[in-house]
């Protein structure tokens, strides 16, 4: 699969910012978003920290290597700096080969995140759009997002990332705690499509919950 160019994940971004933000799913400064330039050496095009996702530029994105720091004119000699979470990108990018890794901060994430930490995670079945998820073919299937505790020590974090995924090779996105949800893709369509998804399943869980109380 071709990899994009910097300008064109820049454009990319502009498009996927404008319909999170309109939804709500990125609203101030919260999000990021990442996609592969090269695996050999590893890059990333990635959201540069404090930027709206509502109107992003070719000036509010960089370049990352896999030590998440900047590398080129567009981030080293710029003065931008990278996301905070770039190293969780780096971590799913390397443990799932993902193409691509999209942070959403909405509402339903958040809450649920926090409704559900006691269980450490958050179980979708029975649902159809579960079959929007790639290699889901069935409204049977029983998805699993885990919840991570957040943590400032993004280093220490990556590497929780790096064990849960490594534990549950198979799942489709994870939640921070308090924080919000990050899922990724073979590319930023697949990676946008399972965004969707899985709002639409953190959503459809809450009010389902709070209609039952």
């Amino acid at each position: 699969m071709k990899s994009p160019t910097l300008p064109a994940a820049a454009r990319a971004f502009n498009e996927i910012g404008r319909d999170f933000h309109t939804r709500g799913w990125v609203l101030g400064t919260s999000g990021n978003f990442s996609t592969v330039l090269s695996r050999k050496p590893l890059r990333l095009v990635i959201t540069a920290s404090s930027v709206s996702k509502g109107d992003i530029g070719q000036a509010d994105v960089l370049t990352v290597g896999a030590n998440s720091a900047p590398v080129g004119k567009s981030g080293a000699k710029s003065g931008l700096r990278p996301s905070a979470e770039t190293a969780l990108h780096v971590a799913v990018v390397q443990s799932q080969n993902a193409g691509a890794v999209l942070h959403t901060h909405s509402v339903w994430s958040t809450m649920l995140s926090e409704l559900y930490s006691a269980e450490r995670g958050v179980r979708f079945s029975g649902f159809e759009m579960l079959k929007g998820l790639e290699g889901v073919r069935t409204h049977e299937h029983a998805e699993w997002v885990p919840i991570l505790e957040n943590d400032q020590d993004i280093p220490a974090l990556a590497r929780r990332v790096e064990t849960v995924l490594k534990e549950s090779p198979a799942i489709h996105g994870f939640l921070l705690r308090g924080h919000g949800l990050y899922t990724w893709g073979d590319d930023l369509a697949q990676a946008r499509r399972h965004v969707e998804i899985l709002e639409f399943l953190l959503e459809t869980t809450g009010r389902l919950h709070s209609f039952r109380k």
